[in-house]
């Protein structure tokens, strides 16, 4: 499901690449589930729906698209498993509705390499076909990804081995369009990174400021409102979560006094939110909301 927005004169879109399953406990850490459960409710097998959002932006530096979900590479046990077969190009069916092509893109923003980020930058040249060559998605597009995170990709360790998948992105660097770059970045007038390490050592979210106007995409520095409700609820997928937490304080801070409109990337409720204060200090109050169980049921979202 997306929607498109603007934040002072710049245009953009959260799109989705669609839902998948994920075992709760992943997502809320060290929290005990009778305390997260309220949040969102697991099914019998303990797994809570989660969305793949990306952000669409149109700056003047051209097209920008901010990460790219799983994309259609998996084969059909992995596909079951994230329960998200059989439907195809989820991203790049939420783009055409818009009016997009993938060649429409300029740049390819990774937030981080893990696969539910970067899985959707390479496809087999015949879609379902893995014995043709993978290729580009966004064929015209430089894609950007971060030094420190492309390194610990490239070299993934037991823990990490299992979310960095090569195919992701050697492709890119063999038609020499990965860009490698090093700290914050300013990828057009009024849009920039900042590296935010916790979920990864190199993480980046996306700030849109134009006109007084402003908006955070979180990506994995807090992918659930309630993370940042609670700072020290860190997902048990961050590598550094203390730095998590920090990271975490300092966004929240900036954002409160810019009184700026989060995107959740993975929050299968609340899309969007602003920061307002509370007796306890800022709490997300929610502008856009989904009902993540009945869209994952129904195989739409």
């Amino acid at each position: 499901m997306s929607y498109s927005l603007t934040i002072g004169s710049i245009r953009c879109h959260i799109i989705s690449d669609g839902h998948q399953w994920s075992d709760g406990g992943g997502f809320f850490g060290l929290v005990p589930r009778i305390l997260w459960e309220p949040v969102i409710r697991p099914d019998e097998r303990n797994r809570i729906p989660v969305v793949l959002r990306s952000l669409l932006i149109e700056s003047d530096a051209g097209l920008i698209l901010v990460d790219t979900g799983q994309g259609d590479k998996l084969g059909d046990r992995e596909w079951r498993r994230l329960g998200m077969a059989p439907r195809r190009e989820r991203l790049v069916g939420e783009m055409a509705a818009l009016g997009f092509k993938p060649d429409d893109v300029d740049t390819v923003l990774f937030t981080h390499l893990h696969a539910d980020h970067a899985g959707g930058a390479t496809r087999w040249s015949t879609l379902d076909d893995p014995t043709s060559p993978l290729v580009p998605t966004f064929s015209n597009a430089r894609y950007l990804a971060q030094r420190i995170d492309l390194a610990d990709a490239s070299f993934p360790n037991e823990r990490t081995r299992g979310t960095y998948f090569p195919q992701n992105w050697q492709p890119l660097e063999a038609a020499g369009l990965l860009d490698v770059v090093d700290g914050d970045q300013q990828l057009a007038s009024g849009v920039r990174t900042e590296v935010v390490p916790g979920h990864t050592g190199s993480i980046q979210a996306v700030w849109i400021e134009d006109g007084g106007d402003s908006l955070l995409f979180l990506g994995d520095t807090c992918s659930w409102a309630a993370h940042m409700d609670r700072l020290a609820w860190v997902p048990a997928f961050d590598i550094y979560p203390m730095q998590s937490i920090e990271g975490k304080r300092r966004l929240r801070a900036q954002a409160f006094a810019k009184k700026s409109l989060l995107v959740f990337q993975h929050d299968s409720q609340v899309v969007t939110g602003r920061l307002a204060e509370g007796e306890r200090g800022p709490f997300v109050q929610a502008e856009i909301m989904e009902d993540g169980w009945a869209l994952a049921e129904s195989g739409k979202g």
